[in-house]
């Protein structure tokens, strides 16, 4: 009977003894949502290792854009995806530069989409007409076009495979009848041989000619998510 009660004392006493343990670890530890805190101080200016650091890349801006007859808003003097990039490039800093073909797609909406697709399904490459100057100094190009037929224009891919890439950060643009990018920019590091894709933004075409303070305020909330 004695062993009994001891053993029951025993055990009780070892249960308070966790209990209050357990109280004084808690008391401790901050809760979920707080973060402790810390000395450590942040630098006050960017250094050159950190790639948001400004002046730490040379930007271009390259793009295709298209006037005439266009989807939901008529005859355009501007395009749609140049009024995105002169966007793009005042507020990086970058140097624009416009892909202009050779041989110009028709003015007229219908006649231009017919085009697009036979060269898709021919799988063109358009002639460029223009040239970027000292390209290989630039390591950073933000990249735009419109959307046909689900794809890039085929002077996009042109544009891709005649220049070299390699160790450069593309960010795609794109204009099109949606807010949205098609997901072929996940391929653009394929055709680049060498190059790394960054997070796009896909605009829908008619905003840029409607209401280009929305658009503006969308383009600037992206580029300050990716740092430059």
């Amino acid at each position: 009977m004695k062993k009994i009660l001891v053993a029951v004392l025993t055990l009780l006493t070892m249960v308070l003894f966790s209990a209050c343990g357990a109280n004084n670890n808690a008391g401790n530890t901050p809760p979920p949502e707080q973060k402790p805190e810390t000395t450590a101080e942040k630098p006050e200016n960017p250094t050159p290792e950190n790639p948001s650091a400004p002046g730490t890349h040379k930007i271009l801006v390259a793009y295709y854009s298209r006037v005439g007859d266009n989807y939901e808003v008529g005859v355009i003097q501007k395009g749609n995806t140049a009024i995105m990039a002169e966007m793009i490039a005042e507020k990086t800093g970058g140097t624009l530069f416009e892909i202009k073909p050779v041989k110009e797609y028709p003015a007229g909406y219908k006649e231009c989409t017919d085009v697009a697709k036979q060269e898709q399904a021919e799988k063109a490459r358009p002639e460029i007409a223009t040239k970027v100057e000292n390209f290989n100094e630039y390591d950073v190009i933000f990249l735009g076009y419109p959307i046909w037929w689900s794809d890039f224009p085929m002077i996009i891919y042109s544009f891709l495979e005649q220049n070299d890439f390699n160790g450069k950060t593309i960010i795609p643009f794109c204009t099109s009848a949606g807010e949205y990018m098609t997901g072929k920019e996940l391929q653009i590091p394929q055709i680049a041989k060498g190059s790394a894709i960054a997070q796009g933004l896909g605009i829908k075409g008619k905003e840029c000619q409607e209401n280009p303070n929305g658009v503006r305020e969308q383009v600037v909330y992206w580029i300050n998510g990716l740092g430059y």
